[in-house]
């Protein structure tokens, strides 16, 4: 039977190289939970495994769409499932932040398979939030329970579903879990030292290419491509239209990746099933090593 161990915790904690160090020594491979990892040519900004640490460890689902489609939680979803279902013989290493992506595997989420529809939410998008709102309350008063009034993407998202299929999205959520054994580790750390990580990498980023790497893409794909706007790229192109300097370019990836790492922290612990380890810890492999031993020997 399939025996999944999950290693997640907010961004710059290390879990992309704990994961590695484990899968060497487990003799396994690593399935990526990262949003932004599953598009090529996105490499540093999203501080993607390397070619040559590729080499040492197969990891999977990343790199495996254009950057101008889109990659939905449903097909995340149906391809890491795949996978788990496809290997019996050795532990799985799902490691990533993407906490919907986790949440997806590890509760089995049922996902409505609806597309973006473009055309429609340009159409919603020009309606006020409050009426969009009024409107779900009108089509599925549930989902308007759980989602803010302010939330305006759950909105639309929750809209879009009921008029493409006629069938409120509260209908077809819910979670199916997989029968497979599941251990969650989570990595964290003191926030003042998570700050000084994030700071680290950020600089690290830079120094490996970040600058080159954002001004290629925008070439490549065309400077308003959507997944050029997300965290440690549209930094990077406010420099390189000449509306910042790179100091203050990385003074923003720097605060905008705390501020995202914060509501990475506060998903993750409303889970208790996630044990959590010290990622400062100089035992960490080590215990971690023997959480995942015990796991697999039950």
């Amino acid at each position: 039977m399939t025996k999944l161990v999950v290693i997640c915790g907010a961004t710059a904690t290390g879990k992309s190289g704990l994961a590695l160090a484990l899968a060497r020594r487990l003799g396994t491979v690593i399935l990526s939970a990262d949003s932004r990892q599953v598009y090529r040519d996105f490499n540093i900004g999203t501080a993607k495994t390397t070619v040559a640490e590729q080499k040492l460890v197969p990891h999977y689902l990343i790199d495996i769409y254009a950057p101008t489609n889109t990659m939905t939680v449903a097909d995340y979803q149906e391809q890491a499932q795949a996978y788990c279902a496809s290997v019996s013989d050795s532990p799985l290493l799902l490691v990533g932040g993407t906490g919907l992506y986790i949440r997806s595997i590890v509760q089995g989420m049922k996902i409505p398979r609806v597309a973006p529809q473009l055309e429609l939410r340009s159409q919603l998008a020009e309606i006020d939030q409050n009426q969009l709102y009024a409107m779900l309350q009108q089509v599925d008063p549930t989902a308007a329970q759980k989602i803010h009034p302010h939330d305006s993407v759950r909105t639309l998202r929750a809209l879009e579903v009921y008029y493409v299929t006629g069938i409120p999205i509260s209908a077809q959520q819910g979670e199916n879990p997989p029968d497979y054994p599941i251990l969650q580790i989570g990595l964290d750390c003191d926030p003042q030292r998570l700050r000084l990580r994030i700071h680290q990498r950020t600089k690290q980023m830079i120094a490996d290419g970040l600058v080159t790497e954002v001004d290629e893409l925008c070439q490549k794909y065309g400077a308003d491509l959507p997944l050029l706007n997300t965290l440690g790229y549209q930094e990077i192109k406010q420099y390189l239209s000449g509306k910042i300097s790179l100091d203050a370019a990385q003074e923003l990836i720097v605060l905008h990746t705390r501020q995202f790492a914060k509501r990475q922290r506060t998903w993750f612990r409303a889970y208790p099933q996630i044990e959590w380890f010290d990622a400062d810890d100089p035992d960490l492999f080590a215990q971690v090593l023997q959480r995942i031993k015990e796991f697999i020997d039950k």
